[in-house]
């Protein structure tokens, strides 16, 4: 079976800590659900479970059809664009927040039981 090694002190196992602490996960907190890279395709990924934005996105598809084109095809865009907008901005803002409250949490000063 696989074995787990605890190294209590710091002071003269300290090259020894560094090679073994790869081996594991650490204990930072990450509540973010987005990353700069992620953030637009998984926020349009979540706002597009919605029912309500499937509608717009529904009627946004279908003013495109030549045949039941009831209005000019920007204007039925703009409710769709200014809602998903709207909370993308909201979710990123709360995503930041999340991420200092994180970083805040992560570099407290935590005191090590030592003999």
């Amino acid at each position: 079976g696989k074995h787990r090694i605890v190294i209590p002190c710091l002071g003269h196992f300290k090259e020894e800590y560094e090679k073994v602490s790869k081996l594991y996960m650490n204990n930072k907190i990450q509540t973010t659900r987005y990353t700069l890279l992620n953030f637009l395709p998984r926020n349009l990924f979540e706002q597009f479970h919605r029912v309500a934005n499937l509608y717009f996105l529904f009627l946004v598809v279908l003013n495109w059809v030549p045949l039941v084109e009831a209005f000019q095809k920007e204007i039925t865009m703009l409710p769709l664009i200014g809602v998903l907008t709207i909370i993308a901005v909201k979710d990123g803002l709360e995503d930041y927040s999340r991420y200092k409250m994180d970083k805040q949490i992560n570099n407290l000063v935590t005191k090590v039981y030592c003999r």
